[in-house]
């Protein structure tokens, strides 16, 4: 028999999904393409690092210890952490083998390559922002522009990562978009604080309860 030869453009097809699964595969960087649907309770760092981890999975990179890109505010009993701590020495590249920063210092740096092309979710499709339906570009942080907690009573974590109802949440623009065309660039993890924070309020200012998640190891 006969080979039947091969048609080229599913030859193509099959070859691009190849390159695809081996760079998310190597990935070390993604948006979460959804939240956890509770707001800003994400069930404080254990459960958003989880989440980074379940999606990272899902999309072939579980070989990673994956950690959310989160700060939490000093309580009686606990230290603050902060979220630059937290994540690795680098570098990080996202699911098309992009690298958006080499270490830490880099990733809080204006050198950073982190913006609405690179800031791709775990399956390496964009995330919605500003003049998108719906924007989506507030991801939440709680962190300082240097990636460190807020000071004393300061609270932008919505009970450190536990709430849904009162309180606020700093928030990046993973697409360093404002609110219109000529209005400054915005940074990718200290924008602005949430409107609150259950699912509503987030949506509000542009939110839907998504994250940065960093592969740590």
């Amino acid at each position: 028999m006969f080979p039947i030869p091969l048609n080229p453009r599913g030859a193509m097809a099959a070859l691009a999904l190849s390159c695809s699964v081996a760079a998310q595969a190597d990935m070390t960087f993604f948006v979460t393409s959804v939240g956890l649907g509770k707001g800003a309770d994400l069930g404080g760092l254990a459960g958003a690092d989880q989440h980074c981890q379940t999606l990272a999975s899902a999309a072939g990179a579980s070989q990673h210890d994956w950690r959310a890109y989160l700060s939490t505010s000093a309580t009686g009993s606990e230290a603050a952490v902060n979220a630059r701590d937290r994540i690795g020495k680098g570098p990080w590249q996202n699911a098309k083998g992009v690298v958006i920063a080499s270490d830490i210092a880099q990733l809080h740096s204006d050198s950073n390559n982190l913006n609405k092309d690179t800031a791709l979710d775990e399956h390496g499709r964009q995330v919605k922002g500003r003049g998108d339906t719906p924007n989506t570009h507030d991801i939440l942080t709680g962190s300082q522009a240097d990636g460190k907690a807020f000071a004393g009573s300061n609270d932008r974590t919505c009970g450190n990562w536990t709430q849904s109802s009162e309180g606020a949440a700093m928030v990046g623009h993973h697409d360093r978009k404002g609110l219109s065309d000529d209005a400054p660039a915005r940074s990718w993890n200290a924008s602005h604080p949430s409107r609150g924070c259950n699912s509503e309020a987030l949506a509000a200012s542009g939110g839907a309860g998504l994250l940065y998640c960093f592969a740590a190891d």
